[in-house]
């Protein structure tokens, strides 16, 4: 008599690329024989996907991880699996520290879980140069809403930013082929409806050039507009270094293409760059900036930067102040300097204390909350068109959204009143009567 299937619970954290890589590994338990289970307590494993890029990510992530071995030991589950970054850098610390962890699975095997955790006793699968690549072909269970789906384009990074983590856990830049992009996204707007494709990787500006040092994102762009399959495409994690004009232009003459660019600065003085082995410099990145706002009107800037850096002086903090206000970021957020064991950054003189760093960074964001404000408060009296993603859970009649300027959980939302009932993935013009610092009120037309 064949045995039941498995009972297997996966909690994800960590960002969208994290997201798809979750997808990944649950639909590969599907294919091999498990049954995926939404609650945790009852289930024969317990995987956590894991963050590892800086230090809040790794808190939670350990906390999760502190909180299934103790459902473990009180006998509210079978076993404990921790994957994806934060065991491919510290596995074999998680093996010495966590005896009641029972698999601990890098960043190289997302889609061999169904093998790799039979049986199940003792897994440490680590690789030491990860090379996995999705493609068209690969299981996934989605874990979006149904109306926008997460298209991973690439995988590791291409970049060696001193104070980053990435290329270890995720190892070298490798991305998919263009055909292989279009006929997963062609395969899923036949699936079901889709409203939007948000295009993700660790750098996509990037993508195609590990292949013949050619950057093919421009050519997907525009094969992906062709397709018709979904209103709004979504450009994220595009370092400076490598919008081009030719990307720019692909953007600008792509309807489906959203007027929005996730475009990472991560600070403005040269010599702070130059520390961080950012391999760009202030010029270039005005460059974009200026390329963009020109070849695309209206468009929306999203860019992150850090703070705290080692060595950032009060003159280069002060640049970074000025350089944001000058451009004026329609959406930014900010990041603390983290020291991260291994990073070239780590060993590097004049850290600055926590102090400062938490100083700067609630400079920052004080100066961007008045800026966001006044962007948004130009907006009143306008009509806009939103994307539906939910109703509100806590009052009836109001739905929340998102304008084109505003990628999912990361920016802005719309709170929109509606005398009709609203769908998920529907797309209504709004009239805005109020905003605040990160939030705008409309009436449904």
């Amino acid at each position: 008599m064949a045995r039941p299937p498995l009972r297997i619970h996966l909690t994800s954290l960590g960002c969208a690329r994290t997201l798809v890589d979750s997808e990944v590994a649950l639909g590969g338990l599907a294919a091999g024989g498990w049954r995926v289970v939404d609650s945790v307590e009852g289930a024969d494993v317990a995987v956590v996907n894991t963050c590892g890029f800086i230090d809040a990510a790794k808190a939670e992530s350990i906390e999760t991880i502190l909180e299934l071995c103790r459902l473990k030991t009180k006998g509210k589950l079978g076993a404990v699996v921790v994957l994806g970054c934060l065991a491919q850098r510290f596995g074999e610390e998680i093996r010495k520290e966590l005896p009641e962890v029972d698999g601990i699975i890098g960043t190289d095997s997302y889609a061999d879980l169904a093998k790799i955790l039979e049986p199940l006793r003792n897994i440490h699968r680590i690789s030491a140069r990860p090379t996995y690549l999705l493609d068209e072909n690969t299981p996934r269970i989605s874990l979006t809403q149904p109306h926008l789906a997460y298209i991973k384009i690439s995988e590791g990074c291409i970049n060696a930013c001193s104070y980053c983590m990435i290329p270890k856990m995720k190892g070298p830049h490798r991305s998919r082929t263009v055909g292989s992009v279009v006929a997963e996204v062609r395969r899923l707007a036949s699936e079901r409806k889709l409203s939007e494709i948000d295009l993700i990787g660790q750098d996509t500006a990037a993508f195609g050039h590990d292949r013949d040092r050619v950057f093919e994102l421009p050519r997907l762009l525009r094969e992906l507009g062709g397709l018709d399959a979904a209103p709004w495409i979504r450009l994220l994690y595009a370092h400076p270094g490598h919008v081009t004009g030719e990307l720019i232009d692909a953007m600008a003459e792509t309807a489906a293409v959203c007027k929005y660019v996730d475009f990472p600065v991560e600070h403005s003085h040269d010599a702070v760059l130059k520390r961080m082995n950012r391999g760009v410099d202030r010029s270039r990145m005005e460059w974009g900036i200026h390329e963009l706002r020109r070849r695309m009107p209206g468009v929306a800037l999203r860019t992150t930067v850090i703070v705290g850096f080692p060595g950032e002086t009060e003159e280069e903090f002060r640049d970074l102040m000025d350089f944001l206000k000058g451009h004026r970021f329609e959406r930014l957020g900010a990041f603390e300097f983290s020291r991260e064991e291994g990073s070239r950054a780590h060993p590097m003189p004049d850290q600055l204390p926590d102090r400062v760093k938490r100083s700067r960074f609630a400079a920052v964001m004080e100066q961007q909350k008045a800026i966001s404000l006044e962007l948004n408060e130009a907006l009143v009296g306008r009509s806009l068109r939103v994307l539906i993603d939910e109703p509100d859970p806590d009052e009836k009649g109001i739905y929340l959204g998102r304008t084109e300027a505003d990628a999912p959980d990361v920016d802005d939302q719309v709170r929109i009143s509606s005398s009709r009932a609203l769908a998920p993935g529907e797309f209504v013009e709004a009239h805005i009567t109020d905003a605040f610092e990160y939030e705008l009120s409309g009436v449904a037309a």
